[in-house]
């Protein structure tokens, strides 16, 4: 057994002693959900830890840690938790009726706010969750064009069923999909050359998300947007964890305007939520006003509980202003920890965008998840650990996103705790002086 083999173990086993209830609660889950799990991407080994409560950017598990989160809900914690506007906008449609068997005048003005920070949605309609609204931005682009085709980008996640790390998912959704390389256009026109005539979408996001973190090159998605009109392919810019990177998410910053878009996580206020949306003569066929017009129904699609946390939170709380600060802080932040492993000289880094981030356990530049391919996620693993008993609590798979309440402070026992960790295990990290780490700002 190798020092990283050695040192995990300890790190988990230390981990297993110090949550006895949340192992206790797990167990009992054991009995109905599969690995006592229903959402994939929670899970880690031997049990994750159970919350039970949260304030502001801070988290208590069963056992009575409290952490400092840097997971902010893999992005759909952006409000943190319990925003007072929030709270009570949802406290005020509690006592208004949960399921009132119709419209509500809500649903209208929480589309407006949407509309005002994405003017290529000239149209809309909700959803109730990312996966929903990828789901039917696909459909819509099959419909539209009447071809099957559709180009996504190895890594890419675009939802439950729609996911393409690691050679794809046996529950994807069953489209016709053409799987390019990301940032590589000789690629995409040598992968889509043979279905020019069948190209139906093009769906990305403006960065990989749970991919990696790793930016999409502006010339790279300019190039997209070019491919789709020549094609006469619907361009999807999915921006359901990008659209957090500025008031109009990255297709604002790099003045690229889609065919349709998706959004998703924080826009409910912190409720579950999606929305699909783009061209008024490709929505206009959901407009139940038409003959023959296409069907979208949902029962929670405009459920008052989203509606009014999503409309407040838009409204009173998420300003272009604390949304750039948030970015500029995430920026900062990045860029002294990839500084701190530079200077202890272990080939570690964080790449991302504004308050975006993914710890790799490799050096030099990232372009595609063929980079990542070489990364020990022993590595990841044992700094997830490490992290966790300095009360920090980030994805096991080294992915962060801070949350507005996030603020210099927490920024800076962020960076203490990682640089503990380093220190704490210095003989234990491969040791090798890596190149500079990808550096880029939420306005790259």
């Amino acid at each position: 057994m190798s020092d990283l083999d050695q040192a995990l173990n300890q790190a988990i086993e230390q981990y297993r002693r110090s949550h006895p209830a949340s192992e206790r609660i797990h167990q009992q889950a054991l009995g109905v959900l599969p690995g006592g799990n229903t959402r994939s991407v929670l899970f880690f080994d031997p049990f994750p830890p159970y919350m039970v409560r949260g304030e502001g950017c801070h988290l208590w598990d069963a056992d009575g840690h409290r952490y400092l989160d840097a997971l902010g809900e893999f992005t759909a914690g952006l409000y943190g938790h319990s925003d007072p506007a929030i709270r009570a906008a949802v406290s005020e449609a509690l006592h208004s009726g949960l399921s009132l068997s119709s419209h509500t005048e809500r649903e209208g003005l929480l589309a407006r706010e949407l509309q005002r920070r994405f003017p290529s949605m000239e149209l809309l309609r909700f959803t109730n969750s990312g996966t929903e609204a990828n789901l039917m931005a696909l459909a819509t682009a099959t419909a539209s064009t009447e071809r099957r085709k559709v180009l996504v980008f190895k890594g890419g996640y675009h939802g439950g069923v729609l996911a393409f790390g690691q050679g794809g998912s046996p529950v994807n959704v069953p489209h016709e999909w053409i799987v390019a390389r990301y940032n590589d256009l000789d690629d995409v026109h040598a992968q889509v050359s043979p279905h020019r005539k069948d190209l139906a979408a093009i769906l990305v996001e403006p960065m990989l998300g749970s991919g990696g973190c790793i930016p999409g090159d502006p010339q790279f998605l300019h190039g997209l947007r070019a491919l789709a009109s020549e094609t006469g392919a619907l361009l999807i810019f999915d921006e359901v964890m990008t659209s957090r990177l500025s008031f109009g998410g990255r297709q604002q910053l790099l003045g690229i305007r889609p065919d349709l878009t998706t959004i998703g996580k924080y826009f409910g206020g912190g409720l579950t939520f999606g929305a699909f949306g783009g061209r008024a003569d490709v929505m206009s066929r959901y407009d139940p006003r038409r003959p023959q017009a296409w069907q979208h129904a949902g029962t929670f699609n405009n459920n008052v509980l989203t509606m009014a946390a999503g409309l407040a939170g838009l409204k009173h709380v998420l300003t272009a202003e604390r949304l750039d600060a948030l970015n500029r802080r995430g920026d900062a932040l990045r860029a002294k920890l990839n500084a701190m492993f530079e200077r202890q000289g272990v080939p570690l880094q964080f790449s991302g965008l504004g308050s975006l981030m993914q710890l790799h356990p490799l050096a030099g530049t990232l372009r595609s998840a063929d980079d990542l391919a070489a990364a020990d996620d022993r590595v990841k693993a044992l700094m997830f650990f490490e992290l966790l008993s300095r009360s920090v609590y980030m994805a096991r798979r080294g992915f962060m996103a801070l949350s507005l309440p996030f603020g210099d402070a927490e920024c800076m026992r962020l960076e203490h705790a990682m640089t503990e960790a380093v220190n704490a295990r210095r003989a234990i990290w491969p040791q090798s002086a890596p190149a500079p780490a990808l550096e880029k700002s939420a306005n790259a």
